[in-house]
């Protein structure tokens, strides 16, 4: 079984208000809500994908039951610890002219949440994989996956991370399986301008030696890499089609490797999968189905 855990996940509300103008009345040309989080974005990919899973996390309030109640219409399985207090943020994606983000804060979890959630994972054994994706909350520490890992470090558990800065750099030590940065993040980590898939590979294989076993490096409109632990390297450029949701294109991609490994267990067979999957998301309005990942499978690969 597939677990993706998603610490603060959302609702995500998305207004196009083509004519944008501050201090006036705007009214919407178009409006969605749809269930946000990284965690969530993969657990629905990997459904789309056909691959069952379970989404775990944290949720609070009205808006915790709606993301639920959305989650089930689409069939993803979940098992959510509901707060009694705060409620699930709500992240309102502006687009206009250009594209506005206002992302709520999220419940307060304490340590006897965070403890339970713990206890859900300690049932996990070598059969499974986990996927830890997205933000925390301010009111957790930053240690939190690192101590997830830890947790589970001697279970011979598949962990996926996909995370920023210190957040990813902590899990290394506790080797998982598979990293996720995009460039700018890998940047980030080595305070460097990554600006070539050179560049991509020479940090990448630095994340390998502080104890990744795989490195997936999405790019965006200019592909992607995968430093892989047989030593190989992987590259691809973009598939090309028209570009209408980057939100939730990073997580498809890791949706897809997972699925692609899991059918294949060859990491040039995820690598394919998993860029076709983020693509197959990029070019829709909504997160990618199996058909649209099949055809751009069968188009470039």
């Amino acid at each position: 079984m597939i677990y993706t855990v998603s610490f603060n996940p959302s609702l995500d509300y998305v207004l196009d208000v083509p004519e944008f103008e501050t201090g006036k009345v705007n009214r919407a040309s178009y409006e969605n809500i749809m269930p946000g989080g990284k965690g969530i974005n993969v657990s629905i990919v990997l459904n789309n994908l056909g691959i069952e899973n379970k989404a775990l996390g944290f949720t609070a309030g009205f808006t915790g039951d709606a993301l639920k109640r959305l989650l089930e219409d689409k069939g993803v399985n979940t098992d959510f610890i509901h707060l009694k207090h705060g409620m699930t943020r709500i992240n309102v994606k502006l687009r206009a002219k250009d594209e506005t983000e206002v992302n709520g804060q999220g419940p307060f979890i304490k340590e006897h949440h965070i403890s339970g959630l713990h206890e859900k994972l300690g049932y996990l054994d070598h059969n499974d994989i986990l996927v830890l994706a997205g933000s925390i909350p301010d009111s957790m520490p930053k240690s939190a996956y690192m101590d997830i890992m830890k947790l589970l470090k001697d279970k011979g558990i598949k962990i996926v991370v996909d995370a920023t800065n210190d957040l990813l750099v902590n899990v290394l030590p506790y080797k998982p399986f598979m990293i996720k940065p995009n460039n700018h993040e890998l940047g980030e980590i080595f305070n460097v301008e990554i600006k070539s898939k050179e560049d991509v590979v020479r940090y990448g294989k630095k994340l390998l030696e502080q104890g990744a076993r795989n490195v997936l490096v999405s790019m965006a409109g200019d592909g992607a890499v995968l430093i892989a632990e047989d030593g190989r390297i992987y590259q691809s450029e973009a598939p090309k089609g028209e570009l209408k949701n980057s939100v939730g294109a990073g997580d498809s991609m890791v949706a897809g490797f997972i699925a692609g490994y899991l059918e294949s267990g060859s990491y040039e067979k995820a690598f394919q999968m998993g860029v076709c999957t983020g693509s197959a998301s990029a070019f829709s309005e909504d997160l990618a189905t199996k058909e649209e990942v099949l055809a751009l499978l069968e188009k470039n690969f």
